[in-house]
């Protein structure tokens, strides 16, 4: 009986890893301009890093892979990047060197939901943090970085949706104002809503089951309840992404879908065909309080991230020429398999003068490997008879122009280095 991968999973195939490849160069690229550099944690955690009393999202309540290992200890598979980061952060006191700590990761992520085009239950993120500093000019940056990345990828239309939760005390006030708002309608929400009313009414915002009821689409906002130098901040924030020229619009019942966020929130869009109201990217926000949750100093930091196979899906549906296949620069085809010794020796040679090439290894005749090096798009032949082999030459075929020329076994590595050149 065959065996299917894990429902919510995927293969990435040899015939589109090149794209993932491309993906992730571009992303380092870009961070490599704002001084960003990777870190990489552990794909599980103890389970107390997100199960956190502080945190009552539905993706933290909800759709984490929770296990006991063999000596009785509570893990969980990261749902999301950031408190991973931040408990590192904290373990291995990078306060204590740098003020400002200006990191990036790539890797999986695993929730428990239902899975969907673009959303599965093991996903790639990659995302960005910038710890150690509350300056409105370091959210502008982060906002500013979300913006130019997406830009650069080649979508079209990229806009930011931007909000601000305020500080503690507006963050109390709106709270309690929800609960006074929502009390009303208890009846009528759903259960796992009857149960945020009481423990986290800001969860009601981004319910999946009421988010068309009448009392969510009436609720009051967060910036009704900012006081004075949350305003400030805010606006501060704004200033740079205007002297930026970054293309904004205040959203005012954006809260985003996690716990720890406060003052500013955002949301990276851009227009794609076909992904109708669903073209969000990517999204992070202001953290006040995870540092010194996760045992750290009282610091605040800011981050985002977004779904590496949304940004896939959305490149395809935009038609953008994102990234090739790897051709080949050479193929070395044999006519019997006694000069197959005599490919070898060639492809180390080429190898070493760091050239792809390729041969082949089933026994085919000159026809099936010929067939094999196109559909590779091999850019040249290396044709090895027995003839040619007696002579100390090779026929070296250009496979665009059709021109071939015979080239001595010592000459092979200088003669395609100096046709790809100047190619």
């Amino acid at each position: 009986m065959a065996i299917n991968k894990v429902k919510g999973t995927y293969d990435v195939l040899p015939t589109e890893s090149y794209l993932w490849h491309k993906l992730e160069d571009k992303i380092k690229e870009v961070l490599h301009l704002y001084n960003y550099k990777e870190i990489r944690t552990p794909i599980m955690e103890y389970s107390e890093v997100f199960h956190r009393q502080s945190e009552l999202s539905d993706m933290v309540t909800k759709e984490t892979y929770d296990f006991d290992d063999r000596g009785d200890r509570k893990l969980t598979l990261r749902p999301e990047g950031t408190a991973g980061v931040i408990r590192s952060y904290v373990e291995n006191k990078l306060y204590s060197s740098q003020e400002l700590e200006k990191v990036y990761y790539i890797g999986p992520n695993f929730r428990y939901e239902r899975p969907q085009k673009g959303r599965y239950r093991q996903f790639y993120q990659f995302g960005v943090e910038a710890i150690g500093a509350v300056d409105p000019a370091l959210d502008a940056e982060m906002i500013i970085l979300a913006f130019d990345f997406i830009k650069r990828l080649g979508l079209k239309g990229v806009r930011v949706r931007i909000n601000s939760l305020g500080d503690d005390d507006s963050r109390r006030n709106y709270t309690e104002a929800l609960k006074n708002h929502f009390l009303p309608h208890e009846a009528t929400l759903c259960e796992d809503c009857k149960q945020r009313l009481t423990k986290n009414p800001l969860r009601i915002l981004d319910c999946k089951i009421d988010q068309k009821h009448e009392a969510v689409i009436n609720a009051p906002t967060p910036q009704d309840y900012l006081n004075e130098e949350s305003r400030s901040y805010f606006k501060s924030v704004l200033e740079h992404l205007n002297v930026a020229k970054i293309s904004y619009e205040i959203a005012p019942k954006l809260v985003r879908g996690l716990d720890y966020y406060s003052h500013t929130v955002f949301e990276i869009e851009a227009d794609i065909e076909g992904f109708g109201a669903q073209n969000v990217l990517g999204g992070g926000g202001r953290y006040q309080k995870l540092v010194s949750e996760l045992g750290g100093p009282d610091l605040g930091g800011i981050g985002f991230a977004c779904g590496m196979e949304r940004l896939l899906l959305a490149l395809e549906a935009e038609n953008v020429d994102f990234a090739k296949e790897i051709e080949l620069d050479a193929y070395v085809i044999v006519f019997n398999n006694d000069l197959k010794t005599v490919a070898t020796k060639i492809l180390y040679e080429l190898r070493g003068a760091n050239l792809t090439v390729d041969a082949n290894y089933t026994q085919k005749a000159f026809k099936g490997q010929l067939k094999q090096a196109l559909r590779m798009n091999a850019k040249y032949l290396i044709i090895i008879g027995e003839e040619e082999f007696k002579k100390g030459v090779v026929g070296i075929k250009n496979t665009k122009t059709e021109v071939q020329e015979e080239v001595l076994f010592a000459k092979i590595k200088k003669y395609l280095v100096e046709k790809l050149e100047k190619k």
